[in-house]
């Protein structure tokens, strides 16, 4: 979108005057560029340098091609070396920042471009930098030098689309198109847009219009891949890649790594470890995507050293960091890391641009959670969730959320629905659903998830929450049998005292026809466990009744 044009911009004219290319005609050359044909462009220029014959500004053309060609450190090169000539175009001087600008080497690109004379390329080349560095006021400035003119309307919905305004992007690449029905890219760029609002199949509409047009394009089927990816699943989006996957066919060495990139999202982060640190700098999604692979492999403290600097400016970024910062909080008990958290999520979900959008509420939602106020956490899931009925991760918030507020039979009915072993696994899963079943009088199904589990401190805990929960609900026998193992694990702790009234309360429901007589006889297993002096006075009571009902209690 800087650079967007069949020949260099030299002072207006083209490298080869048009009074030369009369006496000096070289078709073969004019023909690679009329078809756009830059390798073999660039390949001819290569070998009538080797052999001497070279074109007039033979350097200018190499370096021109090297760039289509996305190979800019060549390009680099080729205008670097025409700069320390002293009859080198001034012009020159932003052909070179071009190069370095797409190097990511920003600073060198600025002083580049302040050597060359003004010129609508460097504006829209400064105004690409001045987005780079986060400078609103040299934004604007050179916002308003830009003219209603393709190139410049380009730049304008590049940098729309980099801000996140896509929308706006659209609009522009609408227009363009309504003046200009033959620039078929447009299509590839209103795509990327709609893909970006999360209208995957809009953005496949559009992009078919291109493809028909041109079936081999990287960048068409890559998107084509990426939307599949998100309609579907992994391997549909590889199978779309298939064209491309023999990446040594590949022309461009950007396209290799986008595909080489890709590919690791697309199998689950499969080699994530060897592909993506050296992309970090190239691709902007790389650190996130490696972010991400860390996240999932529970190292959270290496996803933060990764991320911490990051400073965000699209929202995806704002949102990862947030997760990041809710999982170092939690991992390590830091308040501070919860309330910036929370504070990035706030910013996307309160943003103009992000409210209505499904990622925008779902930030809402996660900011409530951190704040613990989950009315408003189940306002804006349910405003969401018919889009994540079988997501065991949006499952598991929403099912936390209603058992925190006291709708236990439906959080125990989602929580039943996540199918995820690491989730099921997590005590957090695991203490919420016992809560769910005890609520619901189901506290046998409470007390057989802690027999599953093996010795630790979340089964220790696990017991300590069946124990009193039971007891608070009324459901004494199982009170009873989570105090008796408390006080074994613990002999010399108050668990007795638990034990004694879960047992008192399960004679109780007896008496109360609320619970079979036969139950006392493990009450009396329990009682005998216990050392305290006055389990002999308890058993004596309960012998007394059932012989006075005529009751056979061993």
């Amino acid at each position: 979108m800087i650079l967007s044009r069949v020949k260099p911009a030299v002072g207006g004219e083209t490298p080869v005057s048009s009074e030369k290319k009369k006496k000096n005609k070289t078709p073969p050359l004019e023909e690679y560029l009329q078809q756009r044909d830059y390798l073999g462009a660039f390949t001819l220029l290569e070998f009538q340098r080797s052999i001497g014959e070279k074109e007039e500004h033979a350097d200018l053309w190499i370096g021109y091609c090297a760039f289509h060609l996305g190979d800019y450190k060549r390009a680099m090169e080729e205008y670097k070396s025409l700069t320390m000539k002293p009859e080198c175009l001034a012009e020159v001087w932003v052909f070179l920042a071009c190069a370095l600008f797409f190097l990511g080497l920003y600073e060198e690109a600025e002083e580049a471009a302040s050597k060359a004379p003004m010129s609508p390329l460097q504006n829209r080349l400064l105004f690409h930098l001045a987005h780079k560095f986060n400078d609103e006021k040299q934004l604007m400035g050179f916002h308003q030098n830009l003219e209603d003119v393709t190139e410049d309307q380009l730049s304008l919905a590049s940098i729309h689309y980099m801000r996140s305004h896509y929308q706006e992007a659209i609009d522009i690449y609408k227009r363009l198109l309504l003046q200009n029905r033959d620039f078929l890219a447009l299509k590839v760029y209103v795509a990327l847009c709609y893909y970006k609002l999360d209208y995957y199949d809009v953005s496949q509409e559009v992009l078919a219009v291109y493809l028909q047009s041109m079936p081999d394009s990287t960048i068409a089927l890559n998107l084509k891949a990426c939307n599949h990816f998100r309609l579907y699943n992994g391997k549909a989006a590889e199978a779309e890649l298939k064209n491309l996957i023999d990446i040594s066919s590949c022309s461009f060495e950007f396209a290799k790594e986008l595909i080489r990139h890709n590919l690791v999202v697309f199998r689950g982060g499969e080699g994530a470890l060897q592909v993506l640190p050296p992309l970090i700098d190239v691709i902007p999604e790389a650190r996130l995507n490696l972010v991400i692979y860390y996240l999932r492999q529970d190292d959270v403290q290496e996803a933060y050293n990764l991320i911490q600097d990051l400073v965000p400016s699209t929202p995806q970024e704002y949102i990862l960091k947030g997760v990041v910062n809710a999982s170092l909080g939690q991992e390590i008990g830091s308040r501070d890391h919860l309330k910036t958290a929370q504070q990035f999520f706030q910013s996307v979900g309160g943003s103009a641009s992000e409210c209505d959008t499904i990622p925008g509420r779902q930030c809402m939602a996660s900011c409530f959670f951190l704040l613990r106020k989950f009315e408003d956490v189940l306002i804006y899931l349910n405003s969401v969730k018919g889009y994540f009925y079988s997501d065991d991760t949006f499952n598991f918030n929403y099912a936390q959320a209603k058992a925190a507020l006291g709708h236990y039979e439906e959080a125990k009915e989602v929580f039943l629905l996540i199918q995820n072993e690491k989730i099921k696994n997590d005590y957090v899963y695991l203490s919420w659903l016992a809560r769910c079943y005890i609520k619901t009088q189901r506290g046998r199904l409470a007390w057989e998830l802690y027999l599953k589990m093996g010795t630790s401190s979340d089964s220790f805990s696990l017991l300590q929450l069946i124990a009193n929960d039971c007891y608070k609900m009324g459901q004494f026998y199982y009170a009873a049998k989570a105090f008796d193992a408390l006080e074994k694990l613990d002999p010399g702790s108050d668990y007795w005292e638990g034990k004694r009234g879960a047992c008192v309360g399960i004679f109780q429901l007896v008496l109360a026809n609320k619970e079979s007589w036969e139950t006392l006889k493990e009450v009396l297993s329990l009682l005998r466990n216990s050392g305290n002096p006055q389990v002999e006075y308890i058993i004596r009571v309960l012998k007394k009744w059932a012989k006075d009902h005529k009751v056979l209690l061993s």
